[in-house]
C-alpha cells in the first residue's frame, strides 16, 4: 500500500512510523506500523494470527504473546477500546479485523473541504434520518421472523430433573456484530440485556464473558451468537452449546425491524429459557423479559453512551455523560439512564476532570435511578459506586447486598464489595470476594486484577500482588491507578529502578500527577493504609 493514507481520524506516515490526527502525533514501533498496514491491506476482513505471524516474524520463530503485545499497543496508538472497537477488533479464535475506513489522505482532505459547511448541525441530522428511515422500515417488516435448529432433542428429561435441584451455570459470550459501520454497541447492549435478562431466573447462574469462550470446569451451556443490521432490519442468531462437549444443541434466527427490537429481545429471552433445562413459570418468563425503557431511540442513545463511557477517558467521558442525557430526554423513567450518566459525575476525579459538586450532582441521580427502579442490579450497583466515591462505605456495602441478593450471578457486584473492604482497611476480605467475581465472569479485564493486586499489596503479599497487577498493565496499559500500585509494589519489593520505570509511566500519562492530589480524592479511609503508600510512592518522587 504506497502513498500516504487515512485510517479513520488517523493519517498514517508508514516511513516515519508516526499516526498523526488534530495535531497530535504519535510514534510507534516499525512492528506496529507492519501490523496496521497489513490490517489495512485486508480491511473488513478477518487476517488469521498465523497468517500475521508468518508476515511480521518471517523465518523467526515467536510466540503468540509478541503478536498480542504488537495489538496492545497498536490499540494504544490508535485510542482504541478492545471492548468497544473503533478501529481493530477481534474475532474470537480467529484473529483481527480493521473495521475503520481507510483511503488515500489527500482524498479525506478533498471530502473534508467540501464538506466543511455541512458539518454543522449533522449530529442532529443523522439522527433525525436514522429514526425517519426506521420507522419506514417498520412498516415493511412488522413481524417476528423465526427459525428454530434443534439438534435432535438434547436437554433430555433426565438432565432437566437432575437441574432443577441446584443453579445451572450458563455462559452468555458476546455477541458478535457483522457490519463494518462502528455500531457494534448494538450487539454488546443486546449480548448485557440477554444476560441480564436471563440472571433473573433464580434456577440460572450466569457467568458473563467479555472476550468469548469462557472455560470453566463447571459450565454447562454456553450461549453466543451474532448480530446484523440492513436497511432497518436487525438479524439475530442466537445458538446453545454444551460447554462441556462443544456439541451444539440449539439454534435460532430471529429477524425484525429495529423498530421493535425490544420484541424481538423478549422473544429470545423467551426461546433460550425454553430450551435451558430449567422449570420456569410464564410468570418468571415475563419477569426475566421486562425490558428497562420502551423507547428504541433512548435505548439506542444510551447503548452508544455505554461503549464511549467504558473508554475511559475524559473526552469520551463527556461524550457518554451528553449521549445519556439524551436517553433521559427521549425516556424520563429510563432509570439505568439516569445510573450511567451518575457514573460520569463520579468519574470526573479520576479521569482528571475535578469538580468540587461532580460527588453530589452523581449522588442525587443515582438517587433517582433507585427511585424510578429499586429492583435494577445496575442501578443499585451504580449507587453504591457513588456512595464509595464518596467515602461512604457502610452505605456502599448494603446497596451491593441488595445488588447481590437480585443477582447471585452478577459478578461486578462482589468485585465492588471486594474494592470497597479495601478502602475500608480489610484487603484481606477483598481477596475471595473478587476470586468469586472471576469465576462468574472470567473474561473482566484489567480491573478485577487491579483490585486483587491492590488488596495482596496492603496485605503485604508483593509476590502475588505484583503477578496481578502485572497483568492489569498488560489489560489495560494506559491506566494510571494500575500504575500507581505497581511503583508502590516494586518499591515495597527493593526493586528500586523497576518502580522508577513505572513512576516515569505514570507521569507519561498524566504529566502533572501528584500522589497527595491523587489520594485527596481517593475513596481510600484507611489512614494507614494511605500512609503506607505514600511512603513508598515518596522513594520513586510521585
Amino acid at each position: 500500500m504506497n502513498g500516504a493514507i487515512r485510517i479513520g481520524e488517523w493519517t498514517v506516515d508508514r516511513q516515519g512510523n508516526r499516526l498523526c490526527r488534530a495535531g497530535e502525533t504519535v510514534r510507534v514501533e516499525p512492528k506496529v506500523m507492519d501490523l496496521l498496514m497489513l490490517l489495512a491491506e485486508h480491511r473488513g476482513e478477518v487476517v488469521a494470527r498465523d497468517q500475521m505471524l508468518a508476515a511480521l516474524w518471517a523465518g523467526t520463530i515467536v510466540g503468540e504473546e509478541a503478536l498480542t503485545q504488537c495489538a496492545i499497543k497498536l490499540r494504544r496508538a490508535l485510542r482504541d477500546s478492545p471492548r468497544n472497537p473503533r478501529y481493530i477488533q477481534t474475532v474470537s479464535k480467529r484473529g483481527y479485523r480493521l473495521i475503520a475506513p481507510v483511503m488515500p489522505a489527500e482524498v479525506r482532505a478533498e471530502q473534508a473541504a467540501s464538506s466543511a459547511p455541512a458539518i454543522r448541525g449533522a449530529t442532529r441530522r443523522r439522527w433525525l434520518l436514522l429514526w425517519g428511515g426506521l420507522a419506514a422500515a417498520a412498516l415493511a417488516a412488522s413481524l417476528i421472523i423465526f427459525t428454530a435448529q434443534p439438534a435432535g432433542d438434547p436437554i433430555d428429561a433426565e438432565r432437566r430433573a437432575d437441574a432443577i435441584a441446584s443453579p445451572i451455570p450458563v455462559a452468555v459470550e458476546p455477541f458478535d456484530y457483522l457490519g463494518l459501520d462502528g455500531r457494534s454497541y448494538v450487539a454488546a447492549g443486546i449480548t448485557d440485556d440477554l444476560a441480564s435478562d436471563l440472571s433473573r431466573a433464580h434456577q440460572l447462574r450466569v457467568v458473563r464473558s467479555e472476550h468469548g469462550h469462557s472455560t470453566r470446569p463447571d459450565l454447562r451451556y454456553s450461549v453466543s451468537g451474532s448480530v446484523q443490521q440492513d436497511s432497518g432490519v436487525v438479524r439475530i442468531n442466537v445458538f446453545l452449546t454444551d460447554a462441556v462437549t462443544g456439541d451444539q444443541l440449539w439454534a435460532g434466527r430471529f429477524e425484525q425491524a429495529y423498530d421493535n427490537l425490544f420484541a424481538l429481545q423478549d422473544e429470545i429471552a423467551r426461546r433460550v429459557l425454553a430450551v435451558l433445562p430449567a422449570r420456569i413459570d410464564d410468570a418468571e418468563r415475563r419477569r426475566v423479559a421486562r425490558r428497562y425503557t420502551r423507547s428504541l431511540a433512548a435505548y439506542d442513545a444510551f447503548q452508544h453512551g455505554q461503549a464511549m463511557f467504558l473508554a475511559r477517558t475524559r473526552e469520551d467521558n463527556e461524550a457518554a455523560r451528553a449521549l445519556y442525557r439524551q436517553a433521559i430526554a427521549l425516556d424520563p423513567r429510563f432509570a439505568r439512564a439516569y445510573a450511567s450518566l451518575a457514573m460520569t459525575y463520579a468519574m470526573d476525579d479520576r479521569l482528571g476532570a475535578p469538580a468540587p459538586s461532580s460527588l453530589d450532582r452523581a449522588s442525587a441521580l443515582a438517587e433517582s435511578a433507585r427511585q424510578i427502579d429499586p429492583d435494577d442490579p445496575r442501578v443499585l450497583w451504580a449507587l453504591a459506586f457513588v456512595h464509595a466515591q464518596a467515602r461512604r462505605l457502610g452505605a456502599s456495602a448494603e446497596v451491593l447486598g441488595r445488588a447481590i441478593e437480585l443477582d447471585p450471578s452478577f459478578a461486578d457486584a462482589y468485585a465492588l464489595l471486594g474494592g470497597v473492604r479495601t478502602y475500608g482497611g480489610r484487603p484481606g476480605d477483598t481477596i475471595p470476594l473478587i476470586r468469586t467475581a472471576m469465576r462468574l465472569n472470567p473474561d473482566a479485564g484489567y480491573l478485577y486484577f487491579l483490585l486483587l493486586g491492590r488488596a495482596y499489596f496492603f496485605e503485604n503479599d508483593v509476590e502475588q500482588a505484583l503477578v496481578n497487577l502485572r497483568a492489569a498493565a498488560e489489560r489495560n496499559p494506559a491506566d494510571v491507578e494500575t500504575r500507581v500500585f505497581l511503583a508502590a509494589t516494586l518499591a515495597a519489593s527493593g526493586d528500586v529502578a523497576a518502580a522508577q520505570w513505572e513512576a516515569d509511566e505514570v507521569r507519561t500519562l498524566r504529566p502533572a500527577f501528584s500522589a497527595r492530589a491523587w489520594l485527596a480524592t481517593y475513596p481510600m479511609t484507611s489512614e494507614r493504609q494511605r500512609e503506607r503508600l505514600l511512603a513508598l510512592l515518596d522513594t520513586v518522587r510521585l
